[in-house]
């Protein structure tokens, strides 16, 4: 049974992207036929995060205004077959593609496909809200454990249950163990509490997703305890449970403790 799953964040920049396009790799990796929307209209991320910005001839706008046919605007890498994507439009503005049209691209992708995994837009304006309906099976809210992002995290929750969606679900990026037990930084579990939504995995602040970034390489290629925090997340999203790492909660062995560096203290500058 296909399942569509949005996935969204209430402020940009906490890696909802690149969490979208590598859990996504990561599940047709496991064998299964997915597909990525990108809807962020008048942008666009997921072709360049999959390699794919040269291949791009027909969008999202363009099926949904009937200019070519769904399948002649799905791209798949070329090591990835199992795994297609619907570029969202560069040059568009998000009223310019309707609600009621777009979910019947959604249930026709269920369709095709194994998971539909939906790249939402930053925060809660009419581009996030115009593509919730009732075609998508789970929600996800992809956050970083500080107190802004928290807030917006808990007020996209708030406009995603409005919308008649399922209770999102949590992803928390970038977290630091050094700083989580230093008492700086919220674990996950904290952050999981603070919005009162399950927590569907945690994703520590890896140089390497840069690194993979900046040399146009995908996280799934690289060996970094990002990639398996990953794909730990992409096969819980499918049904198989895996445990929770639990960054900086574990107390580190005797030797780790000796050995480990003094974090330099934030001293506010005296004007």
């Amino acid at each position: 049974m296909s399942t569509a799953w949005i996935i969204a964040s209430g402020k940009g920049g906490v890696g909802k992207s690149t969490i979208t396009a590598n859990t996504g790799l990561a599940m047709a990796r496991e064998g299964r036929r997915v597909c990525i929307i990108d809807g962020d209209m008048g942008l666009r991320d997921q072709d360049a995060l999959l390699g794919l910005e040269n291949r791009i001839v027909f969008d999202l706008l363009d099926v949904a205004e009937g200019r070519c046919r769904l399948e002649q605007a799905l791209i798949s890498p070329d090591t990835e077959q199992r795994l297609s994507l619907l570029p969202a439009s560069q040059f568009a503005r998000a009223k310019e593609l309707k609600p009621g049209t777009f979910r019947r691209i959604v249930i026709r992708l269920k369709q095709l496909f194994d998971v539909v995994l939906l790249d939402c837009p930053a925060g809660i304006e009419r581009s996030l809200r115009g593509l919730m309906n009732d075609a998508i099976d789970e929600s996800v809210i992809v956050c970083t454990p500080d107190d802004v992002c928290i807030r917006n995290a808990e007020r996209t929750a708030s406009v995603m249950e409005k919308k008649g969606l399922p209770r999102p679900r949590l992803i928390v990026n970038r977290l630091d163990e050094d700083l989580i037990r230093g008492g700086e930084m919220y674990p996950a579990s904290t952050v999981a509490a603070t919005l009162d939504l399950e927590l569907l995995g945690e994703v520590p602040d890896d140089s390497y997703v840069y690194r993979a970034t900046l040399t146009h390489q995908a996280v799934m290629d690289i060996d970094c305890e990002a990639r398996s925090a990953l794909r730990r997340i992409a096969l819980r999203m499918l049904g198989v449970s895996t445990p929770l790492p639990a960054y900086g909660m574990a107390k580190l062995p005797w030797y780790r403790r000796l050995f480990q560096p003094t974090l330099k203290e934030v001293k506010r500058i005296d004007r």
